[in-house]
């Protein structure tokens, strides 16, 4: 048996040998090691395995093969900044006041693991959240900057991140700062319903990270959990996360669905892993995925507020694109 098929791997947790998948997030309660895959629509995909311990990753990057071909985006220039004036006007209408808007990415292929393009990752864009699932139906390599949720006990802490540029950029502008406060008091808001009164605070705002070759704006939002909240009260409180949908999210939602045309899937949902009152889970940006479908896929997006400029977000979900995609050795279209 190829031991890069059917494993988990985040943070130098590796599982392996798969017992049971699930679709039920009841069963996150039962205090085993679970990994989790969330879509953006919700689709749950929970993973029990037979063992997990500490180890680095164990595969090499060395049999990843450049892949041939051209990646097709969902939606061309054009396309992309029609969509951007179309939320500047649900904006201007009052409907809504950020929407994060994507695209996909995809190429044909027929590669049936993504174990050694994550081993690539993690030696030339090595990421604070990247992790790796590989189950029959769905496999991940993620390069993911953006913690969704970490819980030790009753503590909680997401983090999320509005504000991009390169690493030769000086400071983040007005758009980006007033943007991440945005979310920042969406996700307030989120914790707000499952949280003690008067235990969620922000931490810290407006952090700046560098990654390798991009800087992020960050900011950290922490709460203490109410007593005896399941994991499934947890997720139905904060998913989507507020980064990648928008806010109001039940209005951003709704722009996000009339203009994209296609599902998100894993992109943008959650990746990582709970075991029982501990967990460390990631928003799912900077994925490549497989789902049976003979394709590799990455998707790749921007915030965009009633300030935003349609050629420079479309410039932004390129360069929040190009560097993985030169490491997969595709060339994007």
């Amino acid at each position: 048996m190829d031991l890069r098929d059917d494993s988990f791997w985040m943070g130098g947790r590796y599982a392996r040998s798969i017992v049971e998948t699930s679709r039920d997030l009841s069963r996150l309660d039962d205090g085993n090691f679970w990994a989790v895959s969330i879509s953006f629509e919700g689709e749950v995909t929970l993973a029990r395995f037979e063992s997990n311990f500490e180890a680095s990753f164990p595969f090499s990057p060395g049999d990843w093969r450049s892949l041939e071909g051209q990646w097709r985006s969902s939606i061309d220039k054009d396309g992309y900044c029609r969509y951007v004036e179309n939320i500047r006007e649900a904006i201007a209408d009052g409907w809504v006041y950020q929407v994060n808007a994507c695209r996909q990415l995809q190429i044909r292929s027929d590669r049936d693991e993504l174990a050694s393009l994550f081993a690539k990752l993690q030696l030339e864009n090595p990421a604070p959240f990247a992790a790796y699932l590989s189950l029959p139906e769905l496999k991940i390599a993620s390069a993911s900057p953006e913690l969704f949720l970490s819980r030790h006990g009753s503590k909680i802490k997401t983090s999320p991140i509005k504000g991009t540029q390169t690493l030769n950029e000086m400071g983040f502008g007005k758009k980006d700062q007033s943007e991440n406060v945005m979310i920042v008091d969406l996700m307030r808001n989120d914790l707000g319903k499952i949280c003690r009164p008067g235990s969620v605070e922000v931490s810290e705002l407006l952090r700046s990270e560098d990654h390798p070759g991009l800087r992020h704006l960050v900011s950290d939002v922490v709460g203490e959990l109410r007593e005896r909240l399941s994991w499934s009260e947890i997720f139905q409180a904060l998913l989507p996360a507020g980064s990648i949908s928008g806010a109001p999210k039940s209005s951003a939602l709704k722009v996000i669905a009339e203009n994209e045309a296609i599902k998100r899937g894993p992109y943008c949902g959650v990746l990582g892993w709970v075991q029982g009152d501990r967990a460390e889970l990631s928003v799912a940006i900077r994925i490549f995925w497989q789902d049976g479908d003979g394709f590799l896929k990455f998707g790749t997006g921007a915030g965009i507020t009633f300030s935003s400029d349609p050629v420079a977000e479309w410039n932004e979900t390129e360069l929040k694109a190009e560097r993985l995609i030169s490491i997969a050795s595709g060339a994007e279209r």
